[in-house]
Order: structure tokens, then sequence, then C-alpha cells
């Protein structure tokens, strides 16, 4: 079979690679039945989720399995769960759009794609056939509901610290789990649980626990701040005897599958924080409207029309980083044999390739989400911190994402982690591009970088200049502290954040450029726009990055010769953000909701 790392873009590559506008895949790029997947998850969210709302939101778990075994009768868990195993198998693409649309079903969507994400995908990741046999077309219909229990008591990002033991019998037919798992959600009326415990106190394994098992017992609901309609509860084992046909996948592994479902369980939550926002945009603006003060409506504001120009800005930016790593993701799979035996582990290996962009996903989509949802509040006013309008819940239930996956702190650190480690490894091509850099700084003028021709070339130039810069901090990190550098939280978020800002940039220009090589820069006019408004942003932004980073490492002459280099690649003339966002704003309000 065909590997899914034959001949595919690397992961963390747009650090020191120029990737073409037409190789990205945009929203804009979604096929019919792309958008017939959406339009059935709108339709059913409409019909069936939204008139319950309410005793969603008062926890009716009766309900909440009803609607998810509609779902399944729609194909809406299966999506990712191959078709010999009565799933969908549908493309990563689809599943994107899935989880997009979704949210906006608020708690429930939370229950559902929990379940049918790292509820499901363990097992028919790294299941064997037997397993995948007996519980996968029970899970790609709703029949059984999966839980994915990880986190304890004392360990949340610290997942190998884990204190849950299991101890084989004599004759190895069977474990014995203690332990205590915490905040698991669907913990309430799940089935079974994917759970993790170490096999002599110090082999990191996956296991699936059946809910009915002997031993097994839940906490009661937590009283949560927000996604009050889900189900969070801890798991107590105690004596817990697992068949040894439950263990899942290898001794000693299970921290293989849990670091790969986390890959993908944040990038779906990318795409859910994507969604939210589009929904809390809509809210606003419409509100914006209706709402009079001063003889006009509050959408006429100056103040009002920055907000939902900044809006819509950073949601253009989140949905354009989403689906480049959908495409980036898509394209390694579809490389992958689906019938053969091992597809499950090469779909792992696939989207592990992109880990980098799926912690991206995370934290860019999260705080994008929460900036969103802060200001919905504030167009809001008063009205927005009553619990009978959409943006106080909107607002309580954005915060978690920040935390989900992995909090924004861990994964700030695992993104430069990351890019060294693959460095080290010969996979990317980090140090060399960042031992050349000094000499090309010293022969460099601002004038070499212009682009091509085109409504952007002032913005290309940016980014090839921020891309300097950051490998200029880079270096500058790696030459000074070498194996210590992990040591060095300050600087790893500093280079996280510069990582996070050019995949953010390039993403947000490339689909815009997208749009003006196939259509022209009349249809591409609000997508432009946006792009001129983020870059002149971002790049004030990565500039400040920079200064922090290197006076954080030297000091004296050294930083002085620094920063004079890092003035050669900031030299740039202010863009017109105020007229811009002027014009975003205007296409936003007739629009009534995000529209790129």
């Amino acid at each position: 079979m065909t590997t899914a790392h034959d001949e595919c873009v690397a992961g963390g590559s747009f650090l020191i690679r120029d990737a073409p506008a037409l190789e990205v895949f945009t929203p804009e790029d979604l096929s019919e039945e792309q958008q017939m997947m959406r339009r059935l998850t709108h339709e059913f969210i409409e019909a069936e989720v939204k008139p319950h709302a309410e005793r969603i939101e008062h926890q009716d778990w009766d309900l909440t399995l009803t609607l998810i075994g509609k779902a399944g009768e729609l194909g809406l868990l299966s999506v990712d769960i191959p078709t010999r195993y009565g799933g969908l198998g549908l493309d990563m693409i689809t599943s994107t759009v899935i989880a997009e649309q979704m949210i906006e079903a608020g708690s429930f969507a939370i229950s559902l794609l929990d379940h049918s994400g790292i509820g499901s995908l363990p097992i028919a990741w790294f299941g064997n056939a037997e397993q995948k046999t007996r519980y996968l077309p029970l899970l790609a219909t709703g029949k059984k509901i999966g839980s994915y229990a990880l986190t304890e008591p004392g360990s949340g990002s610290d997942a190998l610290s884990a204190k849950t033991k299991a101890v084989v019998s004599s004759d190895g037919t069977f474990y014995t789990l203690n332990g205590t798992k915490q905040f698991i959600t669907n913990a309430g009326f799940a089935d079974l649980y994917i759970t993790y415990a170490k096999v002599d106190g110090e082999k990191f394994t996956a296991f699936i626990i059946d809910k009915d098992t002997p031993g097994v017992t839940l906490g009661p609901e937590e009283k949560k701040m927000g996604i009050k309609g889900t189900s969070t509860r801890s798991v107590v084992l105690e004596n817990v005897r697992v068949p040894a046909e439950n263990l899942l996948y290898e001794i000693g592994k299970g921290h293989k599958v849990a670091f790969d479902l986390l890959n993908i369980g944040r990038f779906k939550l990318g795409a859910g924080c994507v969604g939210v926002c589009k929904l809390a945009l809509r809210e606003a603006v419409r509100y914006a409207k209706q709402r009079i003060q001063f003889g006009q409506p509050i959408a006429s504001f100056g103040l009002i029309q920055k907000k939902l120009a900044e809006m819509a800005i950073r949601t253009y930016v989140a949905e354009s980083i989403v689906y480049r790593t959908a495409g980036l993701i898509e394209q390694n799979l579809s490389r992958i044999d689906q019938k053969d035996e091992r597809a499950g582990l090469e779909t792992a290996k696939g989207v592990e390739e992109y880990a980098i962009e799926c912690s991206i996903n995370k934290v860019y989509a999260s705080e994008a989400l929460d900036y969103v949802a802060d200001e919905t509040v504030q167009i809001f006013g008063g009205y927005g911190y009553i619990a009978d309008f959409p943006a106080e819940r909107i607002y309580r239930d954005a915060r978690i994402n920040r935390l989900f996956e992995g909090t924004n702190e861990i994964n700030r650190l695992l993104i430069p982690a990351t890019l060294f480690r693959r460095a080290l490894q010969g996979r990317l091509p980090l140090l060399a591009a960042t031992q050349k850099l000094p000499a090309d700084l010293l022969t460099y003028n601002s004038s070499q970088e212009d682009g091509p021709p085109g409504p952007l070339d002032e913005q290309i130039r940016l980014l090839h200049a921020a891309k300097k810069i950051a490998l200029m901090v880079s270096g500058a990190a790696v030459q000074k502290y070498r194996e210590r550098l992990q040591d060095e939280q300050e600087i790893l978020g500093v280079l996280s954040d510069l990582a996070i800002e050019l995949f953010a940039i390039e993403s947000a220009l490339l689909r815009a450029l997208k749009s003006v090589e196939q259509h022209g820069e009349g249809t591409a006019a609000s997508k432009m726009d946006i792009v001129k408004v983020y870059v002149n942003d971002a790049f004030t932004r990565i500039e400040l990055l920079a200064r922090e980073g290197l006076a954080a490492m030297e000091e004296g002459d050294t930083l002085r010769t620094q920063l004079s280099a890092l003035k050669k690649l900031t030299r740039y003339t202010p863009a017109n953000t105020t007229r811009l966002r002027r014009a975003i704003a205007k296409r936003l309000i007739d629009a009534e909701e995000y529209r790129a």
C-alpha cells in the first residue's frame, strides 16, 4: 500500500517554503457533495435540535440519545468510519464541514462530536479487526455511545503521569484496572470508555471498557460554566476486570493512541470554533441593525463597525487556516488504501504529519472565537449579559475551547518542540534555513522582496519578510540555548506565536490570491480587504514578538546588531485600516451574516 508520507507537503514546511496559491484548499473549493452534507447537517439542527435547545441545556439525556440516534440514521456519525465497518468512509473535507456546521447545535454538538471523534476513532484507527467489527457498526449508528477517558485528577496536560494502573492476570486473560478519570465528556450516558492505564505501573496502555463492567462507577455531574447540556463526570475504576481482547493497540503504546487522537481533536475543535464565530457574527450584526440608539441603528456607528469588521477578519483567517489544513490532511490520506488492514494506523500517521498545523488550528481558532464571543456580548450591551439572548450562551460555551484537547499553553510549547524535533530528524530542513539566513541578511534590501505586479504584492513582500524574521529569532534561540531551549518557555512561546502568525497570514493571503486568479479582483474584493488589514496588524505583532524574543536572549552589542538586522526587515508603510474596515463592515451589514 502507499503510505501517507509519500510525496506530501511536509508538515511545518510553511516556515521555509512558499506555497502556490492554487495548491491550498479553501472553502470556495467545496464540492456539491460536500455542500450537500453541510445542508443536511444544517437541516437536522434546525428541525431536530434547536426546537429542544432548552431541554438539552437542562440535561435531558434521553432526548440527547434520541437525537444522536437520528443523526446516526442520517450518516452524521459515521463519516470517518470505513464502509466495511458500517460507516460512510468519506473524506476529511466533508468531516470538517460537518464539524463546523454541527457546532450551531450548541452543547448537543459537543456530545455528538465527542462520540463520533475521539469516542470512536481510537477503535477505527488502532483497533484490531475483531474490535472494529464488534464496536464500529454500533458506534456509526449511535446504538452505542463512545467516550474518551484520559484526564485524571492529578494529570491533565501531563497525560503520561497518569496514576491508573492495570495488572495482568496470571493466565493473561484479563487486566485489573484501578484509578479515576476526571472531566469525561459523555460519561453519564456512554456505553464504552476509551481509557488509559499503566500496565505493571509503567507501560502506558489504552483499553476499551464497557460501561456495565463490574467496578465501573460514575461521579456526580460537574456543575460547569458553559456547555451545560453535556454530561461531564468522573469515571471511577475499582478492580475492573477488562478482558485481554479489549486492550487497544499494543502494551506500552497508549501514548501513540492518545497523542494521535489529540491531533484530530485539535483540528476538529478549530473547525467547530469557526462555526461558532459565524453564528456569533450573524447574531451580532443582526442585532446591531435592529438596536436603535440616538435615532439610528448602532450598526451605523464607527466603533461598532470596527468591531464587526475585526470579528469578520478573525473569522476569515481562522476559516482559511482550518480548510487549508483539511486540504493538506485529505491530500495525504487520499493515498491510503482503505482496504488494507493497516489503513487505520496509516490514517493516524497521515494526520500526525500535520500535528503542528493541528495545534495552530486549535490555538488560533479558539482565541479568535474568544474575541468574537466577547465582542458579541459588547455589541448586545446589557442584553448580552442576559440568558434570554444568544450572546450569553455563546460567551460561556466558548471559554472551554482554550482548555480542551491540551491547553493553549501546552500547544504553544508543542509547536516549536515538534518543529525542532523534526529538524533534528531530517524531516524538515529548518536548521539549514536558519544557518543560511545571516548571509542573506547582509545583502538584504526590501526592494529585492517585491513580488510580481498584483493587487497583494505588498502583502506578499511582508509575508516573505516575516518568514525571515521568524527564522532569525529561531536561529538565535537554537544557537543560544541548544538542548536547554526546552526549558525556556517564554522563548518557546514567542517562537510559537511567530509560527502561528505566519501560518495565519499565509493561509489568508493564499486564499485571497487564489480567488483573484480564478475569479478576478472584483469577486475577491472582500478577501483582499480582509487580508490587507490582517497582514498590516499581524506584521506589527511579529515585529514586537521578535523584539521581545531577542531582548530576552541577548543584550549590549549583540542585541543591537540583531535589532539592526530586524529593522531592515520591518520597513513598511501602514495601510489605511480604518477605510478598509469600513468597507468590510458595510458588506457584512448588507449581507447580515459572515461572507468572505
